[in-house]
């Protein structure tokens, strides 16, 4: 079986950022199939284009543009490409860049696919500074890596079990239906909570109020909508359960910073 070295991906890799202990590869996947191989770090891949099917020892992940995976350092996986163009971001971590830190990587067993919002807020962040590369890049690279880290161990599998079973039904409630208009009065009768104890609890384990975490449930799907030059942005905005094309241009640059109009820019590269 293959190891692949840092900064190491198959297929054609457009731009390779080395920093201390972290390395960024902006990377485009050209063969229909990679056979079972690994890594030398730990890594992210984020699909910012395409689609992209990667298997390991216990699941397989249809990854689209907007999926975020996580693999620690020697996890075995294989990759099916479908028909198209598919583009992902990597990010290594050595194994020496954890010796300094607070976190403990064993915790972290394996591949998963990462749902969290937040976090793949961070990553888009990332990907942004890459395109910036100015002399404040890497100090804003590793802040915001140190907080996609802190909220995954926050969040980490290992205490889902003591949520209780609401946390993960509104979830899936919220993330299929966050473009209709879902009431308080209905989510409390559905999820059998009294509304006050709903909205008071919310904040506890999504670390926000509900009515942001639904707008953040829209950008995200904007994000992976906007690599797909052939929607419009009124498209989008509406795609995404947003009322206007403005409303959504205002949404998105309070979460990103930019306007969808540049964030389309940096993707295409």
């Amino acid at each position: 079986m293959n190891q692949l070295q840092t900064g190491e991906f198959y297929g054609q890799t457009n731009q390779t950022i080395h920093l201390d202990g972290i390395t960024l590869t902006d990377t485009e996947y050209t063969l229909d199939r990679v056979d079972w191989h690994y890594h030398e770090n730990a890594y992210f891949t984020f699909i910012l284009q395409g689609n992209v099917i990667e298997g390991n020892k216990k699941e397989v992940y249809n990854c689209s543009a907007g999926s975020l995976l996580f693999h620690n350092w020697q996890d075995p996986h294989y990759n099916i490409k479908p028909e198209g163009y598919t583009r992902g971001f990597q990010i290594e971590l050595k194994n020496t860049w954890f010796d300094t830190l607070d976190f403990n990587i064993d915790q972290l067993q394996g591949s998963m696919k990462i749902a969290n919002v937040d976090i793949k807020f961070l990553l888009y962040k990332i990907f942004k500074e890459t395109k910036i590369e100015d002399d404040i890049t890497a100090l804003s690279i590793q802040t915001l890596l140190l907080q996609s880290l802190s909220e995954m161990f926050r969040k980490s599998h290992l205490d889902f079990g003591k949520n209780p079973a609401w946390v993960q039904n509104i979830k899936e409630i919220l993330f299929y239906g966050f473009s209709e208009n879902l009431s308080l009065e209905y989510l409390s009768k559905t999820l059998d909570i009294h509304p006050v104890h709903l909205s008071r609890d919310f904040s506890k384990y999504f670390n926000c109020n509900l009515g942001d975490y639904v707008r953040k449930l829209k950008i995200e799907k904007s994000y992976s909508l906007l690599s797909d030059n052939q929607l419009s942005l009124t498209e989008i905005a509406y795609g995404c359960g947003f009322s206007d094309q403005s409303h959504f241009n205002r949404c998105f640059k309070s979460v990103s910073g930019m306007s969808p109009k540049n964030f389309r820019k940096i993707i295409a590269g």
